[in-house]
């Protein structure tokens, strides 16, 4: 009996791929690393061949150990904005990966916004003219990557992000991307069913090298026979913080929810309304249906998790992120210590890609725990700088449901409470990303009838924390982080 949903989880530093039961239960993992690749200061890249070959390795793991006949269906979520050159012919990449957390186009984002593009770009997309979206990082490669631009000249050229990419080479060949993920490019008008041929001249980008726009759940294709022994349909596609809010159940407007990863996103259904922000918050496709599409106000933070694996990697001031809760729970308080963790620029709402990351407030005191503690607390004040925008916009938060693997760390989901003045709730099963794929592709594959009765089905408890801060101590905090930040 098909009664397993393969989930390929493609992030920004490992690849996995799991199984879920209908209950949403996990009935088998895989894991990969990828290699992370920095050319140049601001430049993040990965290698598309080692993506494919470790997704598929680890796809064919669970399918061996589960048996084939046991895969009802597949779903993808991922990385967004990365992206991918590929020739449409042979399916191999033309050119490293250019990542998410990019820096490279900033200069021609100025440009267009010189020019007086962003109004309208904005208006159209929901987006900003900032170099973390995938249409410069397309145009860059045409104008920088002979081999790109060789087969844009031939009619061979096929740009993808991570999702598109992966069918690509599942079903060797169908070119095809999710709205969700469509919605990250700066080429789709949010109301548009397809590519805008208008942006993609904008930016110049040729119309004919994306890939068709579809549904997020719904048969999508289906992978050749040769991967896993059968063709197995490919049944949810969704980019990771529409997926991450989908397993969070957030399907009434004003829903919110936080993902704690390598970044920090934090997404609000906006229902069906084309989401209009004044306050430098994004609109985005949180999914789409039978060609009708359900929108979320979104903010993102580059500098989450990456924060505490620049501490342990680069610096080397702990040996484990799991040492950051201890560390921090061993003083009173961080010493005047403050990190503001613009390391990748400052995205939402400030949106500063030349801003460099600072840390303030160093004294003979500081020491590994106090450094350790400002690094949590700067998720917790990212995050009430967003808090204030959405508000702006008219979107209060009245709970906040967190997830992601910084979420597990119950100091840090103490901290959120105390700083916005809320209840945050924490699932029990946290890789809500993972989980959100499975419960569309479950929708797609009709093994549930929609998307809250796969939810209901499949997602699990939670913990509640709720804040217990003084306040003269909350508005101290505050008010030194705005100092650090101007500094930034």
């Amino acid at each position: 009996m098909a009664d397993l949903i393969l989930v390929l989880d493609e992030g920004t530093t490992s690849t996995r791929a799991i199984l879920f039961d209908l209950a949403g239960r996990v009935q088998g993992t895989a894991q990969k690393d990828l290699t992370q690749h920095y050319p140049r200061p601001g430049w993040v890249e990965h290698d598309a061949a080692e993506i494919w070959e470790r997704t598929l390795a680890c796809a064919q793991e669970l399918v061996t150990r589960a048996g084939v006949d046991r895969i009802a269906c597949i779903g993808i979520t991922n990385q967004r904005e990365t992206v991918v050159a590929w020739d449409r012919t042979t399916l191999e990449p033309l050119s490293r990966a250019i990542v998410w957390q990019d820096r490279r186009t900033a200069r021609f984002c100025e440009e267009l916004k010189d020019a007086g593009h962003e109004e309208a770009v904005q208006d159209a997309t929901g987006l900003l003219l900032d170099p973390y979206f995938s249409g410069t990082k397309m145009r860059w490669l045409i104008d920088n990557e002979p081999g790109v631009a060789d087969a844009a000249r031939a009619g061979r050229l096929a740009f993808g992000t991570v999702e598109s990419w992966l069918v690509a080479r599942l079903s060797g060949g169908a070119h095809l991307t999710d709205a969700s993920n469509a919605s990250r490019t700066m080429l789709l008008a949010l109301d548009g069913q397809g590519f805008d041929d208008g942006l993609c001249d904008l930016l110049g980008v040729p119309a004919g090298t994306l890939g068709e726009v579809t549904d997020t759940q719904g048969r999508l294709a289906e992978t050749s026979p040769d991967h896993f022994g059968r063709a197995i349909p490919i049944t949810g596609l969704v980019g990771d913080q529409q997926s991450a809010t989908i397993g969070q159940g957030c399907f009434a407007p004003g829903e919110t929810k936080a993902t704690y990863g390598t970044g920090a996103f934090i997404l609000a259904n906006n229902g069906t309304a084309l989401p209009r922000s004044q306050h430098r918050l994004l609109g985005t496709v949180l999914y789409q249906q039978d060609g009708t599409r359900t929108y979320a106000i979104e903010g993102s933070v580059f500098v989450a998790g990456s924060l505490v694996q620049w501490l342990r990697d680069s610096l080397g001031i702990i040996g484990s992120a799991a040492e950051t809760e201890a560390l921090a729970r061993s003083v009173e308080d961080s010493g005047e210590v403050v990190i503001v963790p613009a390391l990748a620029g400052l995205g939402a709402p400030h949106w500063r890609a030349e801003a460099r990351g600072v840390i303030a407030g160093l004294s003979f005191n500081s020491g590994k725990p106090q450094i350790a503690r400002a690094a949590l607390e700067a998720m917790a004040h990212q995050t009430h700088d967003l808090a204030e925008a959405f508000a702006a916009d008219g979107a209060h938060w009245k709970t906040l449901r967190i997830d992601g693997g910084m979420s597990v760390n119950n100091w840090m989901a103490q901290d959120l409470a105390n700083m916005l003045q809320l209840a945050v709730e924490r699932p029990d099963f946290v890789e809500t990303t993972a989980l959100g794929a499975a419960i569309a592709a479950s929708v797609g594959a009709g093994l549930h009838p929609d998307l809250p009765s796969a939810a209901k089905a499949m997602r699990g408890g939670l913990t509640v924390f709720e804040p217990d801060m003084e306040q003269d101590i909350r508005g101290a905090r505050l008010a030194r982080w705005r100092r650090a930040l101007s500094a930034a």
